[in-house]
């Protein structure tokens, strides 16, 4: 499985982007709560799941940027 790209954020709307970033922490605790208790078979899910929320949460980051860039 490879890991996402970051064009697919860029995508996004705003509305959806703010969405993806909450499913993503969501599916972050989760796979948390498997560790914990024992049940998680797929480890190399939490590279994915964070490189996945890194990129959702750089995406946002830049739009706020040129907001605010923007405005001046």
């Amino acid at each position: 499985m490879a890991l996402p790209k970051i064009e697919d954020a860029r995508k996004l709307s705003d509305e959806e982007l703010a969405e993806e970033i909450l499913a993503v922490k969501r599916e972050l605790f989760q796979l948390r709560l498997e560790q914990a208790t024992r049940r998680l078979e797929k480890p190399h899910l939490f590279k994915h799941t964070k490189h996945r929320l890194s990129q959702l949460l750089t995406v946002e980051r830049e739009r706020e940027l040129a907001a605010a860039k923007g405005e001046e």
